[in-house]
């Protein structure tokens, strides 16, 4: 049974594999993309895995093939990257300790979206929970493959690591989101930035993600285990469990995906969706400062190949300047 799909290039081809659940890959038959094998499912009326499994062809070894992210789109453009902050359980103390500037005895914005999170957002089946804190990252030029480097700008005050579990939705042609998988992310944000100023968490966010190699099929897990790390010149300089899952945090996903899709925008027909649904652990929050070199590690249990992505520091463009007409 296919468990995972992996699009990858050998060559000068590019082919879509299948992962079982023995970590085993097969090239699946008559398709290039991960988007392809979608649409074929929801013309069909089936589950991805269904058309993976039906598809399944030769064994293929994954050290034989570069692997990408495992989705994108011909037209990057038609790719939206977002995601939602203060989701999980325990995430609001490192944003909280970043945003001391309520007054004393009163909470902060982010713990009062953390408390409404925790009151409200998980809602019985069918019903709208609380509104979540919600950001845009960019297009699908911003997404790098598994083993690429993450490049933080030169007016960058920092490009920080942020383990996530990310929705991957496409829209089908009656304007329905539909939600073909999940992946492994490093949704990557600029902390520096946003402790300055609350009000520059949407400057903060406007940078590269990373995805892990695997379109994890069928639900999410209720538990997820996983580990983040900062790797500098070969040695560990920080190392941290995190959680994910609907177990570990304080909003559903039904939720979280209500709250992107109610607006009419998101639901145009062809469009592809990365939806970052938020995390607790960073390694800022415990005083690291990433430096260019230095490599991102994140794993989790639910799947069967870890990200890792190298920090570069982007060259500086100087001011940028309008040309008028």
């Amino acid at each position: 049974m296919i468990r995972s799909l992996v699009q990858f290039t050998k060559g000068a081809a590019r082919g879509v594999a299948g992962l079982d659940y023995g970590g085993q890959a097969f090239v699946v038959a008559d398709a290039t993309t991960t988007i392809e094998l979608a649409k074929a499912a929801i013309a069909a009326a089936v589950p991805l895995a269904r058309i993976a499994d039906e598809r399944k062809g030769e064994p293929i070894e994954l050290s034989s093939i570069k692997l990408l992210a495992p989705v994108d789109h011909s037209d990057p453009a038609h790719l939206l990257v977002t995601g939602t902050g203060l989701t999980h359980l325990g995430s609001a103390e490192g944003r909280d300790k970043m945003h001391k500037a309520a007054a004393s005895g009163q909470a902060t914005d982010s713990m009062r979206m953390f408390l409404m999170g925790l009151d409200g957002g998980k809602p019985e089946p069918g019903a709208i929970g609380a509104q979540p804190e919600w950001f845009y990252k960019g297009d699908g030029s911003i997404l790098v493959a598994p083993g690429e480097p993450l490049a933080m700008p030169a007016f960058a005050g920092d490009g920080g690591e942020e383990p996530e579990i990310a929705g991957v939705y496409l829209i089908d042609q009656g304007g329905t989101p539909v939600r073909i998988g999940f992946a492994l992310g490093n949704e990557f944000s600029d902390h520096v930035t946003e402790r300055g100023n609350y009000l520059w968490l949407a400057h903060s966010k406007l940078r590269q993600a990373a995805l892990g190699p695997e379109l994890l099929l069928g639900p999410l897990p209720d538990q997820i285990h996983g580990t983040s790390r900062v790797v500098r010149n070969g040695e560990v300089v920080w190392e941290a469990p995190f959680l994910s899952g609907e177990g570990n945090m304080c909003h559903s996903v039904a939720n979280l995906e209500h709250h992107h899709f109610k607006y009419p925008l998101f639901r145009r027909p062809g469009d592809v969706h990365v939806h970052f649904f938020g995390t607790a652990t960073l390694s800022f929050s415990d005083g690291i400062a990433t430096r260019p070199e230095d490599v991102f590690e994140i794993e989790a249990d639910a799947f069967s190949l870890p990200l890792r992505n190298p920090l570069v520091q982007a060259a500086d463009e100087g001011c940028i300047e309008v040309r008028a007409l």
